[in-house]
């Protein structure tokens, strides 16, 4: 089953939208969290990532989700200093929507570029 990674500055968001995800996809969606640094306070870590990536891969690929501009440069620096590890796929998509869009199809059982297209077509769907 497709893994998800969000990526957030605060460790808050990062564990409250996995956890919203996770309630909407059920237990067997690998979803983890890489927020905030490692002393609690606002940022992004590369290690944390790269921990959350290695969690969340069963092998049938990942898809990482973050939240602001550096956020994506911490995972982008992961994915090269890892050469691409594998099927892991950094997506422009909302971050809470597209999470539970992306947890939602991989409870299905869907391939990641089901997933990845679920998560960053939340982007165009309307709140009113």
């Amino acid at each position: 089953m497709v893994g998800i990674v969000v990526v957030s500055h605060s460790r808050d968001i990062a564990v409250g939208t996995t956890r919203l995800a996770a309630q909407m996809a059920g237990p067997d969606v690998a979803i983890h969290g890489a927020g905030g640094t490692p002393d609690g306070g606002l940022g992004t870590d590369a290690e944390l990532v790269s921990a959350a990536i290695e969690a969340a891969d069963s092998g049938d690929g990942v898809v990482v989700l973050g939240d602001l501009g550096s956020a994506i440069l911490t995972v982008r620096a992961v994915l090269e200093a890892a050469n691409g590890t594998g099927n892991v796929r950094l997506l422009d998509a909302p971050l809470v929507e597209g999470a539970v869009a992306a947890a939602v199809t991989a409870s299905a059982g869907l391939p990641i570029d089901d997933v990845a297209r679920a998560a960053e077509e939340a982007r165009a769907v309307p709140k009113l």
